[in-house]
């Protein structure tokens, strides 16, 4: 089991910024793949982004490249999600989910997830 618990969402104003971050607990945080999704008000959840367990491998949406990074502490039990530039179609429900059984990008591959934290962006 693994228990995740999302924080750090909020209102923000188009350009500006915001950290998002996923505690995890339950199981050996440092070996567990993690990502965030989103999903805004009537569309289906969508991949955002994802880490390996080291770290050294990241993986993003082509609509956040370049503007959010992915990170992560092991020690903290802890993964971030740094949002840059935001845009109003930025504005979602961010999801954090680990172990992916298949496909990283995919939410059908997850077990794992935590209630998400409210975005939104203002114009």
């Amino acid at each position: 089991q693994v228990q995740l618990a999302e924080s750090g969402g909020g209102l923000v104003q188009a350009g500006g910024s915001l950290r998002l971050s996923c505690l995890a607990s339950g199981r050996t945080f440092s070996t567990t793949f993690m990502a965030w999704f989103r999903q805004a008000p009537g569309k289906e959840r969508e991949f955002v982004a994802a880490i390996n367990w080291s770290g050294g491998s990241v993986y993003y949406a082509d609509s956040v490249k370049g503007r959010f990074a992915i990170s992560r502490d092991n020690a903290k039990n802890t993964v971030y999600l740094e949002m840059n530039s935001l845009k109003l179609e930025d504005t979602a429900v961010y999801y954090c989910a680990a172990e992916p059984r298949g496909y990283y990008g995919y939410t059908t591959s997850y077990t794992y997830w935590g209630q998400g934290t409210q975005v939104t962006v203002s114009s």
